[in-house]
């Protein structure tokens, strides 16, 4: 088999990159299943599912900004805050307006 061969197939494969790119096998590894096997599939099943990498992890705690999620957190506090504020001037304005200013008598109706 040819080296040509071999290109043309991983070009079918992109996940055997992955395994390269992890340190995980080499290309003259697969070059060498290549040359041993060809394009059996049942070789090539372990390699061409898609493997369990941490790299999707890392790549985000690598963009993550701790300075925006404490921000995003003061935020947050803030409106607790507000919201806390209102429905504590809310409940202060309900309990003083329910009650009346002027007591009557319970036989009195209406202006009697």
């Amino acid at each position: 088999m040819s080296k040509e061969d071999f290109k043309a197939f991983v070009k079918t494969k992109p996940e055997l990159a992955n395994y390269v790119e992890n340190n995980e096998m080499t290309w003259q590894k697969f070059y060498e299943l290549y040359d041993l096997y060809g394009e059996d599939e049942t070789i090539w099943q372990k390699y061409t599912k898609k493997p369990k990498t941490t790299k999707k992890i890392a790549d985000y705690m690598e963009k993550f900004d701790p300075d925006s999620l404490q921000k995003h957190i003061e935020n947050a506090q803030k409106a607790l805050d507000i919201f806390s504020e209102l429905a504590t001037k809310t409940t202060e304005n309900i309990n003083t307006n329910i009650k009346p200013n002027i007591e009557r008598p319970l036989s009195k109706f209406f202006g009697d």
